[in-house]
Parts: structure tokens; C-alpha cells; sequence
């Protein structure tokens, strides 16, 4: 299930990506309301690209890079007594050795 809403967040970004710049319309000289065409559309996928990042935070932030602890997919990373954080046993021993 994770991996496939990993794949789906990858597709989301790429598109958003691939037409954040709109190479199709780059030659038309059509003005709306004072502003080209294609700086309308820069605007509006910004705007687009802003919202689908927010719902990315709320939602998936950390797909792909944390790891689901044994037995608990509920929640979302891995515990190993420290707190319920996914800190390593060497900062529980006063840091990294030299």
C-alpha cells in the first residue's frame, strides 16, 4: 500500500514539474487582462502546485524515506525506546564516536 502511494506522489510531482513551464504555449502572443496567456498559466499551476505540496505534508510526508516499525504500521516510523523517535543508539551514548 505504501509503495503505491509512493509510485502515485512520484507521478503527482513529475507532472507538476513537466508542466509548471508551458512550453505549448510559448510563442503565443495572446493578452488576458493585461498579462500573457502563458504567465496566466504559470500563476495558476503555482497556485495548483502549492496546494497538491500542502496536501503532500499533510499526508505523505516522509513516504519513501522513514521506515514502518515490525508489527505497527500505524505509526509511521521507528521506535526503539528512545522516546518514540527514530534516533540511533549512539545519541543515547553521548553522540558520534571520533
Amino acid at each position: 500500500m505504501r509503495r503505491l502511494e509512493l509510485v502515485g506522489w512520484i507521478a503527482v510531482a513529475v507532472v507538476l514539474s513537466a508542466l509548471a513551464i508551458p512550453w505549448f504555449l510559448w510563442g503565443d502572443a495572446t493578452v488576458v487582462v493585461g498579462l500573457p496567456v502563458w504567465l496566466w498559466w504559470h500563476i495558476g499551476w503555482m497556485g495548483l502546485a502549492s496546494v497538491v505540496f500542502y496536501l503532500f505534508t499533510r499526508r505523505a510526508w516522509g513516504i519513501g524515506i522513514e521506515t514502518e516499525p515490525e508489527g505497527d504500521s500505524s505509526r509511521g516510523g521507528t521506535s526503539n525506546g528512545n522516546g518514540g523517535t527514530n534516533r540511533s543508539a549512539r545519541s543515547a551514548t553521548n553522540g558520534d564516536r571520533p
